[in-house]
């Protein structure tokens, strides 16, 4: 009788601090706004330029710059609040109300005066945050041009314990997005209004495998003990 209730009371322990090991270790997961109002997002934007030559270049954008045969002149370079980009030789270049391509000519024309017949590559990169159930969280500097699977396998794909829901967070505004193939598997980042500073959160299942183990492990434990105390 004593190895029955010694068995039952060490799996309720068990069970009482697996529970309390996961409350305080939640997955972390940004607090949106409570007054923002839930919004949906068209999965795919009538009549817009899925290109980057017409796209207007924001503060936080990082722009990506490859000058053949001259690599100290190529990297990735932020853009400030001020709208200012600072590239070698050229200084400071404000990009306000500039567009990809606009930037592409101006750079042209600075480089056209240093080199003869330069070549290059300029390509606008966003800093999207993936953030909840993925194996690699952190914040990324993406192609506008890429989907929104795209920028989930930068953080090396969703943990077991995802969900299908991914939440948008943008600009104090949560946009809850549905991973639907049929959806956005086309859709680009800019189709989808992201924009640098956003957040992409990968949400958790309710019941997960690890929940299932822990389950199973606890009925084991208790018709263990049911079966000590029968005899």
């Amino acid at each position: 009788m004593k190895r029955a209730l010694l068995a039952v009371s060490t799996a309720i322990a068990f069970a009482a601090g697996a529970t309390t090991a996961r409350a305080q270790n939640p997955t972390p997961q940004p607090t949106p706004t409570p007054a923002a109002a839930p919004a949906t997002i068209p999965a795919q934007a009538p009549n817009v330029d899925t290109t980057t030559s017409t796209l207007a270049i924001r503060p936080g954008d990082v722009v990506k710059i490859q000058v053949w045969g001259h690599e100290e002149l190529s990297g990735e370079f932020p853009v400030d609040e001020n709208y200012n980009l600072l590239f070698p030789l050229v200084g400071s270049i404000n990009v306000r109300n500039v567009t990809v391509s606009q930037l592409r000519e101006r750079l042209n024309t600075e480089l056209s005066q240093l080199f003869q017949r330069p070549f290059f590559t300029l390509t606008p990169m966003f800093r999207v945050a993936v953030l909840g159930e993925v194996y690699k969280p952190g914040l990324y500097s993406v192609d506008p041009t890429l989907t929104v699977y795209d920028l989930v396998a930068l953080a090396n794909g969703p943990t077991r314990q995802a969900n299908d829901k991914l939440q948008l967070i943008r600009g104090g505004e949560t946009v809850r997005v549905s991973l639907d193939p049929k959806a956005i598997a086309q859709s680009t980042l800019r189709e989808l209004g992201v924009r640098s500073g956003d957040q992409l959160v990968m949400g958790r299942a309710t019941f997960t495998r690890e929940d299932f183990g822990l389950l199973l492990a606890i009925v084991n434990t208790i018709l263990l003990a049911y079966s000590i105390f029968r005899k």
